[in-house]
């Protein structure tokens, strides 16, 4: 596969979706999910037939998250992505769903990294008011996607300094966040919060001791203080 076969895959479940043709829809899709297709080409397929009318793509991604397979999150997640800029709080009320469903790390950072991440980078008040809600969610793959969205908004900041107040706004976002227990949350967490540091050290320097009075994982503040040098 490549980039444009995985466009003109794209378009014709989307054609079948629109046609109600769930099951065509799938089949077409289904070769694909059954090999280690790169994320790249699954996510483009999802953010093209992610551009049809909600309902109709709402009940395909149900389908595909039925089958819980790894390909398939990426789908969703592509899918997902492209509903931000229509309805930003139903992709992540979806996302969380779907994270859910997963119930696995692999789900979370999938999912955390196409739409979390990506809202954060175009819709950033509006992302990061939803993901205060995912702070204490009663689910720890959903606490971990708000570190793995925070990582990828980083990621693309590299370091710049125009962005400054929206990375500490993430460390405001993370600061509840820094004595999670579970260790799975731990994890995302903390990815969030080293990547922070590789692109703005000198925030991180001032806001992790703040944090030292407080039971916290070791490895939270070993993520956190990775770039930070002695």
């Amino acid at each position: 596969m490549n980039m444009q076969t995985a466009l003109q895959l794209g378009e014709k479940i989307a054609a079948q979706i629109q046609a109600n043709q769930f099951d065509a829809a799938y089949a077409q899709l289904a070769p694909v999910l059954a090999e280690r297709t790169p994320f790249r080409y699954s996510e483009r397929i999802g953010e093209v037939f992610g551009a049809v009318p909600l309902a109709a793509c709402n009940q395909f991604l149900a389908k595909i998250a039925a089958h819980r397979t790894e390909g398939g999150w990426v789908v969703i997640g592509g899918a997902l992505r492209a509903q931000l800029n229509r309805d930003l709080p139903g992709a992540f009320g979806r996302a969380r769903t779907y994270i859910i469903a997963a119930d696995v790390w692999y789900g979370a950072d999938i999912l955390g990294e196409r739409i979390p991440g990506p809202a954060l980078v175009n819709h950033f008040d509006g992302a990061r008011n939803i993901l205060s809600g995912w702070q204490d969610d009663p689910n720890r793959w959903v606490r971990r996607a708000v570190g793995v969205g925070v990582h990828f908004w980083a990621k693309r900041s590299r370091g710049d300094a125009n962005l400054i107040p929206q990375a500490s706004a993430l460390l405001d976002l993370l600061e509840p966040m820094f004595g999670e227990w579970e260790m799975d949350a731990v994890k995302g967490i903390g990815w969030g919060l080293k990547t922070l540091g590789r692109y703005y050290p000198e925030l991180i320097a001032e806001w992790l001791p703040r944090q030292t009075g407080r039971k916290h994982r070791a490895i939270m503040r070993q993520k956190a203080s990775k770039f930070l040098g002695d």
